[in-house]
């Protein structure tokens, strides 16, 4: 990957619905290799898929929490069956496993406080092999969905 690689990935980052004339111009290309190095990126696996970033405000989901988990076990089964249950809710939006303590830090996003409230105790506090749930509440995003830096 080189560094006309990465002006592309940067602002396919930025509008990903750029055609590839737009995209060649924006990174002074022409078309034909433009679209070959797109291509490359695709099939390579730097560019994963495309899609629309949506306002979670903007369909009701006000409220978002992070959520770190530690689990009582670090065993092979109790982490896979923790996985699969928390891919499982709707909710989360993001997940991710720590070094160290916690184990996981789990992005929920929810209407309200009364609604995270129900689906820590229906969902979250049943999570196998859970130990102890501690959840933050977001206050305002400062960065985010910034694109990967050159």
């Amino acid at each position: 990957m080189d560094a006309l690689d990465r002006k592309i990935l940067t602002q396919l980052q930025m509008d990903g619905r750029l055609t590839v004339t737009e995209l060649a111009a924006r990174v002074q290309l022409s078309v034909s290799p433009c679209h070959r190095r797109v291509r490359d990126l695709e099939r390579e696996g730097a560019i994963r898929g495309y899609r629309a970033v949506v306002d979670p405000a903007a369909v009701g989901l006000n409220f978002e929490a992070l959520v770190f988990a530690t689990l009582r076990w670090e065993d092979r089964d109790t982490v896979t069956a923790f996985e699969e249950a928390v891919t499982a809710i709707p909710n989360v939006i993001q997940a991710q496993r720590l070094f160290g303590e916690p184990d996981y830090l789990v992005r929920v996003a929810t209407t309200d406080l009364a609604a995270y409230q129900q689906l820590y105790d229906q969902q979250l506090a049943r999570l196998p092999g859970v130990q102890r749930l501690t959840s933050t509440l977001v206050m305002k995003h400062v960065i985010d969905d910034r694109p990967l830096p050159e």
